[in-house]
């Protein structure tokens, strides 16, 4: 997975009955756009770091 900050992830829940989740990458570590994202989540709106999982989807902001 390759995203830019603006990006936005939709989180799925498929696991034990969570409930889907989104969030906005504000932080990218590294230069190719790699895993992990500082993200803020829209629920809480707190900040984590983030490692996405084969559950995960991306949204490409407009730039």
């Amino acid at each position: 997975m390759k995203a830019t900050v603006g990006d936005r992830l939709i989180v799925e829940g498929t696991y034990g009955g969570n409930p889907r989740r989104e969030c906005f990458i504000v932080g990218v570590e590294h230069a190719d756009g790699s895993p992990p994202y500082l993200v803020r989540w829209l629920d809480t709106e707190r900040e984590s770091l983030f490692f996405p999982g084969p559950d995960t989807r991306i949204l490409e902001s407009t730039r």
